[in-house]
């Protein structure tokens, strides 16, 4: 087995990772980025990205290139390969594992994100990115006077519903039981707003459509009922508001896990191990977004830097 050495080790090159990236290298340190896909993670499945600073609009893809164009061009390395295991050694020094290569390095930033929970229905996955979306914060301008239906009956589905209210015509929660899990105050400051409505005992079951969605179906989940509701194509989105899942099982047993599942960090990024940071989604933390994601990146690289050389 071949094994290579670096300053920092970055698991996962999305936004966090390649941030990270960036600031290692330019302070002086050998960095490398390790990624099983493409460069920028999670954001290279959103079709249009408009609150980054300094695009007005971007594709996640190309956002993803760019920030891995620019950790390149600032000196460090894009490893693609699938990591199967990350371990501390007697040292104090990490070893990421890949096939028969191994990789070696005093400091680790996790940055491996978190992937939206999904609600399962036919067709779901087909038209992500198509009228279906899991942060509204991220997409709801595509949706600006059209309807939305959310699904979710908690806090967090809750609280984007009502952002939600302030662009689309409509919005209508699709809630799986007879009443909501998130707190009642929450409840009570969303169905204030007169564009809100509820189908309790509901659930969306399966979508179609052309490039975009044009039919839904619906079950009641009292009678067992099945219906089918039809709309222009393109004139609705539909929100799911499951939770997310931060990817944290190569290290799990090197961190502190958040009843969210996130990483618990410091305001340094640092976990409970010495040497080992967490960035981005995968942390503990309240709004998962590209931007909190690479200034996590930066501090955690700073960090590291500090641990390095310290």
């Amino acid at each position: 087995m071949s094994e290579r050495t670096f300053d920092v080790a970055i698991l996962g090159g999305g936004p966090a990772g390649y941030s990270a990236a960036i600031y290692a290298a330019r302070s002086g340190l050998t960095a490398a980025v390790f990624e099983q896909g493409m460069p920028g993670g999670q954001i290279t499945t959103t079709d249009v990205i408009e609150n980054y600073p300094g695009f007005t609009s971007i594709s996640g893809a190309e956002l993803g290139d760019k920030f891995r164009e620019h950790a390149e061009a600032a000196g460090a390395e894009t490893v693609y390969a699938m990591v199967e295991s990350v371990e501390r050694m007697p040292s104090g020094a990490y070893r990421l594992s890949s096939g028969s290569e191994s990789y070696e390095s005093p400091t680790l930033i996790l940055a491996t994100g978190a992937v939206p929970r999904t609600a399962g229905f036919v067709g779901e996955d087909t038209f992500r990115g198509r009228g279906i979306s899991y942060c509204a914060t991220c997409d709801g301008m595509f949706y600006r006077g059209k309807k939305v239906f959310v699904i979710g009956g908690g806090n967090a589905a809750c609280e984007e519903a009502l952002f939600l209210s302030q662009i689309a015509s409509e919005v209508v929660m699709v809630v799986r039981r007879d009443q909501f899990r998130a707190p009642q105050g929450v409840v009570d400051k969303l169905l204030e707003q007169p564009n809100v409505s509820v189908a309790y005992s509901r659930s969306i079951i399966a979508v179609s459509g052309g490039t975009f969605i044009s039919q839904v179906t619906f079950r009641n989940n009292e009678t067992g009922e099945e219906y089918t509701e039809e709309f222009e194509e393109g004139s609705i989105g539909i929100f799911v508001f499951a939770g997310t899942k931060p990817v944290v099982e190569l290290f799990s047993d090197l961190v502190e896990i958040a009843d969210d599942g996130g990483v618990v960090t410091d305001e340094g990024m640092a976990t409970k191990t010495p040497g080992l940071f967490a960035a981005g989604d995968v942390r503990s933390k309240r709004l998962r977004q590209v931007i909190t994601a690479a200034a996590d990146g930066a501090i955690a690289a700073t960090s590291a830097y500090h641990y390095v050389r310290g």
